[in-house]
C-alpha cells in the first residue's frame, strides 16, 4: 500500500499528482502543519528532515521530492512520464529534474522562510533575502520560458507529458503571490502561461486540486 504523508499546496503536491495520473491506489495522510506536525517524534522517524512530502510503500520510506517522484513513476513505466533509461530523452529528463530540484526549488525556499537567513528579530533583513530570492528566480524563470519558446512543444520535454512537468507546474504556481516589480509570476511569461494552463486542464491536476482544496489563484 502507498502512504503519501502531505500537506496541501505543499512540496507534496507533485507526487500527489503523479499518483492520480498513474491510477495507482494510494493513501493520503495529512500533516497539520497548524501543529508542527511535521516536527513530532513520529513524523520525524519517517523524515528525520521534518519535511513533507514523505512516501511510504510496504517497507520502503521516501524522502525529496524528486526521489518519489521519479520512484513512482517508474512502478508504472508504461504511464510514459519518464523516458526510457539510456536514451538522449533520459539524459534531458534528469538535467531538468535536478535542475527543478536543486536550483528552482532551492532558489525558492529563502522567499518562503526568508528568516531563516538572519538574525532573530532582523525584519528587514529578512526581507532583503526574500526580495533577492525574487529576484534570482526572476533569471530561472527566463530560462525556463526561453526553453519552451526553444522547443515549441506542450512540454518541457517535446510533446510528451512527463514528472518533470508536474514539478515545474508546481514550483511555478509558487510564485504566484510575487511582486512583479521584483520578478513577474510564472503565469506572467509568454509560453510559461499557456504551459501551465495545459497542464492545470488535466484531470488528474483538478482532481487534486479538489482534494486540497485549493482555490484562486489557480496558477
Amino acid at each position: 500500500m502507498i502512504k503519501l504523508h502531505y500537506s496541501p499546496t505543499d512540496a507534496s503536491m507533485t507526487p500527489h499528482i503523479i499518483l492520480e495520473e498513474l491510477g495507482l491506489p494510494f493513501e493520503l495522510v495529512l500533516v497539520d502543519r497548524q501543529v508542527n506536525a511535521q516536527k513530532s517524534k513520529e513524523y520525524l522517524q519517517l523524515n528525520p528532515n521534518g519535511t513533507i512530502p514523505t512516501l511510504v510503500h510496504d517497507d520502503l520510506v521516501l524522502f525529496e521530492t524528486a526521489a518519489i517522484a521519479i520512484y513512482l513513476a517508474e512502478l508504472k513505466p508504461q504511464a510514459g512520464l519518464v523516458p526510457n533509461v539510456g536514451t538522449t530523452e533520459r539524459g534531458e529528463f534528469y538535467k531538468w529534474m535536478f535542475w527543478l530540484a536543486n536550483t528552482f526549488h532551492s532558489t525558492l525556499m529563502p522567499y518562503f522562510y526568508a528568516e531563516r537567513w538572519v538574525d532573530a528579530g532582523n525584519e528587514l533583513g529578512a526581507a532583503e533575502v526574500k526580495s533577492h530570492a525574487q529576484a534570482r528566480v526572476k533569471n530561472l524563470l527566463s530560462i525556463l520560458d526561453n526553453e519552451l519558446a526553444r522547443r515549441g512543444q506542450d512540454y518541457l520535454l517535446g510533446e510528451q507529458f512527463s514528472v518533470a512537468d508536474v514539478y515545474a507546474f508546481m514550483l511555478c504556481r509558487w510564485t504566484r503571490h510575487f511582486n512583479a516589480d521584483v520578478c513577474p509570476p510564472a503565469r506572467d511569461w509568454t509560453h510559461i502561461r499557456p504551459y501551465l494552463e495545459r497542464i492545470l486542464a488535466r484531470p488528474a491536476v483538478q482532481r487534486v486540486y479538489a482534494k486540497e482544496n485549493i482555490v484562486a489563484p489557480l496558477i
